[in-house]
């Protein structure tokens, strides 16, 4: 079975004989952005860091969104929501909210987290998890945020 990242490449091969400039331009920049970070973190690429860097980019063009909805630049968020759900297919399916609010639960738990200024224990606790790749750090924080006083 071919890891995340060579189906990623075979998919940039099969855009650009198809002619799809939308989808070689979209998974180019995410190649170039997990070559990259493979390069600085000096790990071999594998599927965990093409996840990584898959979720990031796809916030960085969702927060362009914002800002693009703000200066009525409809063109350019119809280009990023493009990108956004070329990159999505690739990215494994999140976990379901139950899970993640057990996870959470033991977390708290398991760190002796009292309050807010305690978080930082949480999320670390919950990032060495085996489940860590599949989980969205910005609505865990929301969500650890109204567990805790």
């Amino acid at each position: 079975m071919p890891t995340l990242y060579e189906t990623f490449r075979a998919d940039i091969v099969a855009a650009m004989k198809s002619g799809d400039k939308v989808a070689v331009l979209a998974l180019r920049t995410a190649d170039a952005a997990i070559q990259r970070s493979s390069m600085d973190l000096a790990k071999p690429i594998d599927d965990a860091l093409v996840a990584t860097v898959l979720r990031k980019s796809i916030k960085n063009l969702a927060d362009a969104n914002a800002e693009f909805e703000k200066g009525g630049r409809k063109d350019l968020v119809a280009a990023n929501e493009g990108e956004i759900r070329i990159l999505e297919k690739y990215l494994p399916k999140g976990l379901d909210p139950a899970r993640v609010e057990a996870l959470v639960a033991d977390a708290i738990r398991e760190s002796g987290a009292l309050s807010r200024k305690e978080m930082g224990k949480v999320i670390g606790a919950l990032k060495k998890l085996p489940e860590a790749a599949l989980i969205d750090f910005g609505a865990v924080s929301k969500l650890i945020q109204a567990k805790l006083p």
